[in-house]
């Protein structure tokens, strides 16, 4: 008889048996499962995310490192960071790793009558700002870094041409959203009225009026929001962390590097006289890399570069923030593979080699009628693999179903964790937001992450667990290569 038609028969004839191992590689099928999905799934959010972010890297004053503290925590006094020269700037735009680079000269101004866009009340969460600032960034380039990058695209009118930028034109692009809110429209003239804020003796802030900046406006801009998966609401963390960024994105107007250090120098020149030496200009550089893998190679090449007092701060460092939960899960779950194959590997043996003590009798009447050895140990894959089979379709399914209910909700809660402990760094984030402008919560992974079925996905679990599934089978071709038919039969 022919050793698929033993197989088959003693299937069926041993239901019992073959129920029992079905079921045992069932539920080690399920863990492997649901430990690949996780895996896989980790994989994808972090990749998907990192793309959406960009490969952009930024050198900025390290607030943390120029603060000084007491020891209470109290902030003292706070140092001045040495300038970052072009001179450097060009030399780190020099890499490999660069595609593409431009740096920004910034002026911070507070403005009277021109509207801004103010943050909304979250819940019990109210930022109070007193004054209305605009932010004027410098741009050498024609495409400025954060429409190349995605950040915030054209929405009306052009952007800056070439001969605007070199010859100091006062021309912007200002975020719709502020447009509306002053009635504006490109071809306008917006004029940003300044105030001069001296500190008094008592602390508070004395306001003066200053100067009047005519600038027109070219083009209008809105800002460009991460993809959403879910309809899920965020929670007042999320949203208030949001608001923030919208708000520094919209109060952003983008005029070439001239105008951006003319108005400082006006601006500076208002200022009383002991004040005026503490006014620097601020350039801030912003470099588009070829991969986001390139990242980490990028910020360690430049820090022996980088003046006392700055940092690199790359795009992809914002999911390096909200998403520890993601990359301590994927962790996780590389061990639970690891773990489930082991155990796989003992178990499936161990059983197998139990059941087949009680048949060999029947393998050895086989020997002695002249069977060959290598037809009863294809006979053993044979039931093995059809049995092991049905498990792992079955599992596959059923493992991804329970893979993703698991790490969600440990996603979820993790999420919520966060979200409390990083209420206080966000407040504090309002007095400067980085230039790269980007913007990601924990809702955000929380909504991109998604385990799903893949080619991948069920070509590596098959793989995994056909391939476990034939590691375990040595055991017991052992035991039948060791079949003795005269001591048997005896």
């Amino acid at each position: 008889m022919n050793y698929w038609k033993r197989a088959k028969n003693s299937i069926f004839r041993t239901k019992g048996k073959s129920v029992i191992l079905f079921a045992v590689i069932f539920v080690l099928g399920n863990v492997i499962a649901g430990a690949i999905a996780i895996q896989q799934s980790t994989g994808n959010v972090e990749k998907k995310m990192k793309q959406q972010l960009g490969a952009t890297v930024s050198a900025e004053p390290d607030l943390n490192k120029l603060l000084e503290q007491n020891e209470n925590g109290e902030v003292q006094s706070m140092t001045r960071p040495d300038n970052l020269k072009e001179e450097t700037i060009k030399k780190m735009g020099a890499s490999p790793y660069v595609k593409d680079y431009d740096y920004s000269y910034m002026a911070y101004l507070n403005v009277k009558k021109f509207k801004t866009y103010e943050m909304k009340q979250q819940g019990d969460v109210q930022v109070a700002t007193p004054y209305k600032s605009m932010t004027l960034k410098g741009s050498n380039s024609t495409e400025p870094m954060d429409f190349k990058n995605k950040k915030v695209k054209l929405v009306d009118g052009r952007m800056l041409t070439k001969e605007e930028l070199t010859g100091k034109k006062p021309v912007a692009l200002i975020s719709k959203k502020v447009a509306d809110e002053n009635g504006l429209s490109v071809g306008d003239q917006m004029v940003l009225d300044t105030v001069t804020l001296t500190p008094k003796e008592d602390g508070t802030l004395d306001s003066q009026d200053s100067t009047e900046h005519a600038v027109k406006i070219v083009g209008l801009f809105e800002p460009i929001k991460l993809e959403k998966k879910k309809s899920d609401g965020q929670n007042g963390q999320d949203a208030l962390n949001q608001q923030i960024t919208e708000m520094e994105q919209y109060n952003t107007a983008f005029v070439s590097n001239g105008v951006a250090r003319d108005i400082n120098k006006i601006e500076t020149d208002n200022l009383p006289a002991d004040q005026k030496e503490e006014v620097e200009e601020e350039v801030s550089p912003v470099f588009t890399l070829k991969s986001p893998d390139d990242v980490g190679a990028f910020k360690a090449e430049i820090k022996p570069l980088l003046p006392d007092g700055y940092k690199a701060v790359a795009s992809t460092d914002e999911f390096d923030k909200v998403g520890a939960s993601v990359k301590r899960l994927s962790k996780i779950s590389g061990y639970v593979v690891l773990l489930a194959v082991l155990a796989s590997l003992l178990i499936i043996s161990l059983v197998v080699v139990l059941f087949m003590k009680d048949r060999r009798h029947e393998w050895g009447i086989y020997l002695s009628l002249g069977e060959q050895r290598k037809n009863i140990m294809k006979q053993v894959v044979a039931e093995l693999f059809v049995i092991s089979l049905a498990a792992l379709l079955i599992s596959l399914i059923s493992g991804n179903i329970l893979g993703k209910m698991v790490s969600e909700s440990l996603i979820a809660g993790d999420t919520m964790d966060q979200a409390a402990q990083n209420i206080g760094n966000q407040i504090v984030s309002m007095g400067g937001g980085s230039v790269l402008g980007s913007s990601l919560s924990s809702q955000d992974v929380l909504n991109n992450y998604e385990v799903r079925f893949s080619m991948t996905y069920i070509a590596t679990y098959l793989i995994a667990g056909i391939g476990t599934i034939l590691l375990a089978a040595i055991l017991p071709l052992t035991y039948v290569m060791r079949l003795n038919s005269k001591k048997i039969m005896m």
